[in-house]
């Protein structure tokens, strides 16, 4: 079943503004569905997006 939250709720999740969201959606950036005019956000989408964005740190390479 699919848990829906609204731009709010996304920014909060993500640490992005509502402004961002809003921009990465017309851009087609961020996966959301359409429910008539308003814009949702599929948690298991999002997270599936937010760890496909997941920068891992470069190992240590020790100099001698």
């Amino acid at each position: 079943m699919q848990h829906l939250i609204n731009i709010k709720e996304a920014a909060q999740y993500t640490g992005l503004s509502p402004h961002t969201l809003y921009t990465m959606v017309s851009q087609r950036r961020i996966p959301f569905v359409k429910v008539g005019r308003l814009v949702k956000f599929d948690l298991d989408l999002l997270d599936k997006w937010i760890k496909q964005h997941t920068v891992m740190p470069m190992p240590n390479k020790l100099q001698t």
